[in-house]
């Protein structure tokens, strides 16, 4: 397994075990104080359970082997289940708090016990904080010094950018609860607990769409990161076979990249196709050797 795997497994191990321990305390205290926002806050959490064991069963699947039918193999099925995640997140989570709170809004419950909802939120936090901390972490092994919303832009590691919007999507709503339930304390009003829990949908449903937009472009095909489509086109063009680079097309495949060169070979008129052939799988072997995600290169010798 790849480093970014690796980095990925563990991002999403941090938000399963913080979540389901989240979730359960949740759902507790949704129980016992009746409140919205709590309850909200506990479909969410049971939502991030779900969506990270299907963002691990998506990684088990990519590692299927190449087939008659799959000939690059199944590495592009993480983004698929990326986005089903991200769905998940905006349905399960955000649709269905904002449904939520509306009723509440509509038949306001008055919040019992809200002071043991408010330590449930801040733990809950203290948990979340935890998981993001450990995302964020395995971001910053593999962003090269990117700020984090060009790093989100840019990435090609579904799995990876779904935790960290899931992590920071689960700290914005739990902030937006805590305050919402500390207001319906404090007024007596459970409106506020109502309109935290309208709050706490909105801000999953709009980094659920952030997430989405993103994954898209994944599923539609994107090319490798711009600083390793960068490299990949100055190793060619630096190889002693090469004349002249015409074209390199590259393409994100999972955690794995497909790349097409298209080269005008060096004294390519004086030697034999045999020759022409052995100069470039030397190219191809280099280029395997020096970008290990390099699984599929396919080298065509052409003039401009």
């Amino acid at each position: 397994m790849s480093h970014g795997k690796e980095g990925s497994v563990r991002a999403i191990l941090y938000a399963l075990g913080a979540n389901f321990g989240i979730a359960v305390s949740k759902f507790g205290a949704a129980w016992w104080t009746n409140s919205g926002s709590m309850l909200a806050e506990a479909i969410h959490s049971t939502a991030d359970c779900v969506n990270q064991l299907l963002l691990l069963l998506g990684m088990k699947e990519a590692k299927r082997p190449e087939s008659a039918d799959h000939p690059l193999g199944h590495h592009r099925v993480t983004y698929f289940w990326s986005m089903i995640v991200a769905l998940l997140l905006f349905f399960m989570g955000g649709a269905f708090s904002v449904y939520e709170g509306i009723e509440r809004l509509r038949h306001p419950h008055p919040l019992e016990n809200g002071l043991v909802a408010l330590a449930v939120l801040g733990v809950a936090v203290v948990l979340e904080a935890f998981s993001l901390a450990g995302a964020m972490r395995e971001i910053r092994k593999t962003a090269g010094g990117k700020p984090f919303l060009r790093w989100f832009r840019e990435t090609r590691e579904s799995e990876l950018m779904v935790v960290a919007g899931e992590d920071i999507a689960a700290l914005a709503g739990l902030t937006f609860a805590f305050v919402a339930v500390a207001a319906a304390l404090a007024t007596g009003n459970p409106l506020w607990d109502a309109a935290g829990t309208v709050g706490v949908g909105i801000v999953l449903m709009v980094i659920a769409v952030l997430v989405m937009i993103e994954v898209k472009a994944l599923i539609v095909g994107e090319s490798a990161a711009p600083e390793q489509r960068a490299a990949i086109e100055r190793f060619v063009a630096a190889q002693p076979e090469v004349a002249e680079v015409l074209n390199v097309i590259t393409l994100a495949w999972g955690d794995k990249v497909v790349i097409a060169v298209k080269a005008r070979m060096a004294a390519a008129e004086a030697i034999s196709g045999a020759q022409l052939v052995e100069r470039i799988n030397a190219v191809e072997a280099r280029m395997q050797a020096e970008f290990p995600q390099a699984k599929w290169v396919f080298f065509e010798p052409d003039v401009r």
